[in-house]
């Protein structure tokens, strides 16, 4: 029977050496002359090049014959090796189908070499036995391979098993009675790779023999070595969900356990594996994962780490509470320098917390942070930060530990990694909001702090959670009492100017000592300018200034000189943090005086002109040349919104509206805002977890299996794991979700109905692949031959295949397959061309193909992260793509959810901030792709009076192409409105 162009074997396209020439360069007479009467090493050479260009598509059938003459009866051993490779991939069949009688002289060198007296040359010529499919070449090879298993050399035997396990496998037919064959060899057989190799093939094609042969070594499996011991494993996986008796079956799990003892790792991670898919006992379950954990810890590469993480991970995921007291176990992989390992062990422990564990969690977590603050210790910052992000979560889901933590938590508030102090104070805010009971301690341990925080974040973190949570007079005066520590003496702007005119002295007197005579220093200068007066008359301006150097010299002395911290920021342009001192101040004197009533008139307003002559000290200061930058409006403008606020505080107890408004907003609803948002975010996660919780759940309607009433047949119980992983693997369960018209929507046209040749392509997205599977027909009454649809790509893709070309009848049609790689989430683009020759070779034709553009929504999904993420990411990535709004929807809300369904990203900020007809929108998007690149957005709009929207959003990442190629989606997305 003729082999079909389909079912051929696929081999690797193999590049020609860019030195020597090409084979098409070469005749055939040429390289007739080289296997002639070249030596060895030429015909090396010639060989080599021929089983290359035979592998890129240009067989020489010519030179079928003087190999086997010139070269098959050379001694070299490289010759013969690569005679191994030419005689598996050189067209063994003639046009009928039939065997070519060359190959009957091969047969007869292969069967000598099958009894050379050179071991190896006999190993190695069995090995390329088990390539073969050609039935006529095999069956008189078929003795020969029978009797090397009794060779004395273990090398022949093993090869010798696999070889008549494949011809067995292929053609049962040559070998009928090769289970029986090898099992006699096993009884027999001392070399432990021979019995593995028999094994395997027992498993294969005659599983109740391999089961008997297990059983008769039962007692000796743990002694075993590493391969015997994996193929045990694997004929356990395969026959113990089949077993017919509860015993054997039972036996099959005794196996497993001991292996969990085993030397090797990769036998321990198999037996684990399989442990779990035959038993769901407690016991069971929990002795392979702390297997599992134990490998983590022994294993040196980190990815095997990660691959076993991953299982224990799923292990939990399915048997919740059954593993949580391997928590402590699984901490000790926090001992591994890699980040990756550190986060992924740490969220599968946080899973694993519960009330009876959470003591020592927290215990260890405390010590390793402790471990961090070693100048030696390898990513401290970074270990640090994850640790009390951790720490954090905890705390928040077990109430009981965060009182032990928030203290130890805030000696990091002063830490020179901004990321850290800023996720500690996070933590400290979401405590005293959801922990009334611990807010004095911790206010009171805040304000000991104050000194020692050196970020702007933190400080406004921090007065943000003294302003709103000190709650008695005594936290009020001492709150006070560390801000004009923080701040230093006040006005701000006459004590910096004293500090300036005391330098300047110093320097002039210095001058005078270095000179000798005070007459050769500088005299200020008076310059003299004219101006024009608001009335239009004119007036001379004399500015009377010093020697600039000495002034420049003694200015940039006063500002380097040791500051308080808060004091040090503002006068560094830190606005915002005063702005936040400003409300802090504000609040503080609210607060007290709501406290202490009216009886205490004089300390409300000594208190409160303290806070005024503060915030006017920042307004003045910003607004000279101390100030590295001058104050902003906007800070200004907040400041002065303060002092207003603190002027009419009067109004409110006589009554003013407008005053009992303003002191209830900085009273009540900021802290009713963050009350609010972390409200927000429990139902957030509460809903994630439902909705994970969700699609495990098995539905009311789904069939109930009863094992006793179950057909006795392999995968009969329960689906095999190994075949899910497999199944998922190749695409096949995202190929059955697909239904026809979706498939429809993927078909993409190629050409023109009036072209000779039609072509049509479905796209087909799979993992990393994309699957093109284009239909071309024939529109013409002539036979087109030498059709090629040949492709080419733009961007990270990377075609895998090699045109092959076909003969296409009048009115007949072809598919034709393409895979293409895709290395990243880059807009993509492949164009290409169908080349075809008429009815005459010299006549041929080009139709060029319209281009296929990747959709990047194929390779993008939504994901979340939270706030500080999001800011850390969006201040790093350096790509953005700022796009405009052009479009026809005139409902805010609406254009939102228009551009995440065109973008596949997550909205990440909370319904609440949304809520309400405002007239603007402002929202952050965020989205990963499946290359782990992250995509964030900012959108910003607003409508305005003629219904219209306006604005623009904003895209940034690490990389160009995923930043343009979300830009060109969005812009299409709003021309293209459903």
């Amino acid at each position: 029977m003729a082999t079909s162009s389909s079912s051929a074997p696929c081999f690797t396209l193999v590049a020609e050496d860019p030195a020597s020439d090409s084979l098409a360069s070469l005749q055939t007479a040429d390289l007739r002359a080289a296997l002639e009467k070249g030596t060895d090493e030429l015909k090396l050479d010639t060989l080599r090049r021929i089983i290359v260009a035979t592998l890129n598509g240009q067989p020489q059938p010519a030179l079928l014959m003087p190999i086997i003459q010139f070269v098959l009866p050379s001694k070299s051993k490289q010759i013969k090796k690569l005679l191994h490779f030419y005689w598996e991939i050189c067209p063994k069949l003639d046009e009928n189908g039939k065997l070519k009688q060359e190959m009957i002289l091969v047969c007869n060198a292969i069967r000598n070499d099958l009894q050379h007296p050179n071991e190896y040359i006999r190993g190695a010529t069995l090995r390329f036995l088990q390539k073969i499919r050609e039935p006529e070449l095999l069956e008189p090879l078929v003795p020969t391979c029978r009797a090397c298993l009794e060779h004395r050399h273990s090398y022949v035997r093993k090869n010798a098993v696999m070889a008549i396990f494949q011809i067995y496998k292929n053609f049962e037919y040559l070998i009928p009675d090769a289970p029986e064959l090898i099992q006699t060899f096993m009884a027999a057989e001392s070399d432990t790779t021979s019995i593995r190799n028999a094994f395997t093939m027992l498993q294969a094609v005659a599983p109740s023999r391999a089961v008997e042969y297990f059983l008769s070594i039962y007692d000796q499996v743990a002694n075993l070595d590493e391969m015997m011991q994996l193929s045990v494993i694997e004929l356990i996986r395969k026959k113990a969900p089949s077993a017919a008796e509860g015993s054997l079956k039972a036996r099959y799990i005794k196996c497993i356990f001991e292996l969990l003892n085993s030397g090797s790792h990769s036998v321990k991670y198999e037996a684990a594996a399989t442990l779990t898919t035959l038993t769901q006992n407690p016991a069971a379950v929990k002795a392979a994962a702390s297997c599992l954990v134990q490998l983590v810890l022994s294993e040196p590469s980190n990815n095997v780490k990660m691959i076993v993480l991953s299982r224990v991970a799923a292990l939990h995921q399915k048997h919740e509470h059954v593993l949580d007291d391997l928590v402590t176990d699984l901490l000790r992989v926090l001992a591994s320098p890699d980040m990756d390992v550190r986060k992924k062990a740490l969220a599968i422990a946080m899973d694993m917390v519960n009330g009876r564990n959470v003591d020592d969690v927290v215990g260890f977590l405390k010590k390793e942070l402790a471990r961090t603050t070693d100048p030696s210790f390898d990513k401290a910052t970074e270990y640090r930060q994850l640790l009390i992000q951790t720490i954090h979560t905890c705390a928040i889901r077990h109430s009981e530990v965060a009182s032990s933590v928030v203290h130890v938590l805030m000696d990091f508030l002063g830490d020179a990694s901004n990321a850290s102090a800023v996720d500690v104070v996070a933590f400290v805010r979401e405590v005293v909001e959801k922990f009334p009971d611990l807010r004095q301690g911790i206010v009171a341990k805040l304000l000991d702090t104050f000194g020692e925080i050196k970020s702007g974040k933190v400080f406004r973190g921090a007065m943000w959670i003294v302003g709103e949570y000190a709650g008695s007079v005594e936290e009020v005066r001492q709150a006070m009492q560390q801000v004009r520590k923080v701040i230093g003496e006040v006005p701000i702007l006459a004590s910096e100017q004293r500090l300036l005119d005391q330098a300047e002295q110093d320097a002039a007197a210095e001058a005078d000592q270095v000179n000798g005579d005070s007459a050769l220093v500088q005299k200020p200068t008076a310059t003299s300018t004219t101006r024009v007066l608001a009335d239009g008359t004119y007036a001379t301006e004399t500015v009377f200034s010093s020697s600039s150097a000495t002034a420049a010299a003694s200015l940039e002395a006063v500002k380097a000189a040791a500051k308080p911290p808060l004091r040090a920021l503002i006068l560094g342009g830190d606005f915002y943090t005063a702005t936040v001192l400003a409300a802090t101040l504000t609040k503080l004197v609210m607060r007290f005086k709501e406290l202490v009533g009216a009886g205490e008139a004089r300390a409300v307003n000594e208190l409160r002109a303290e806070c005024m002559l503060i915030m006017t000290s920042i307004i003045r200061v910003g607004q000279s040349h101390f100030a590295s930058v001058p104050i902003d409006e906007d800070a200004q403008e907040r400041i002065m919104s303060c002092l207003q606020a603190l002027a009419e505080l009067d109004n409110a107890s006589a009554g003013s509206d407008r005053a009992r408004v303003v002191e209830e907003i900085f009273l009540r609803d900021t802290q009713a805002a963050y009350a609010k948002m972390v409200e927000h975010e429990e139902k957030k996660a509460l809903e994630k977890k439902k909705r994970e919780d969700k699609a495990q759940a098995v539905q009311a309607d789904d069939l109930i299996q009863f094992r006793q009433l179950a057909k006795k047949q392999p995968g009969a119980d329960a689906a095999d794991e190994y075949e899910t992983d497999l199944t998922k693997a190749t695409g096949a369960t995202d190929a059955a979700k697909d239904d026809f018209v979706s498939k429809l929507q993927r078909v993409v046209q190629l050409t023109g109905f009036s072209d000779p040749v039609y072509a049509e392509a479905y796209v087909h997205v799979q993992g990393f692949d994309i699957l093109l599977d284009v239909l071309i027909v024939n529109q013409t009454l002539e036979t087109l031959q030498n059709l090629t649809c040949e492709f080419a790509t733009l961007g990270d893709l990377r075609l895998l295949e090699r045109p092959v070309p076909y003969t296409l009848g009048p009115q007949s049609f072809q598919s034709v397959k393409a895979t293409i790689k895709v290395s990243s989430t880059e807009t993509g683009v492949i164009f290409g061309n169908i080349f075809y020759d008429g009815a005459h070779t010299t006549d041929s034709h080009c139709v060029v193909l319209n281009d296929i553009h990747i959709d990047i929504l194929d390779y993008i999904t939504p994901a979340y992260c939270n706030e500080g993420q999001f800011r850390s990411m969006w201040t790093e990535f350096e790509w953005e793509n700022k796009v405009n709004v052009n479009t026809s929807i005139d409902d805010l809300r609406s254009y939102l959810q228009h551009i995440m369904s065109s973008t596949n990203m997550a909205c990440l900020t909370p319904d609440a901030a949304l809520e309400g007809d405002c007239g603007f929108l402002s929202a952050n998007l965020y989205a990963r792709s499946l290359f782990g690149e992250d995509a964030l957005a900012n959108l910003s709009i607003e409508k305005l009076a003629d219904g219209t929207l306006q604005g623009h959003v904003r895209i940034r990442s690490k990389t160009q192409g995923i930043a343009l190629s979300l830009g060109d989606r969005i812009t299409i997305s709003q021309k293209n409105l459903p």
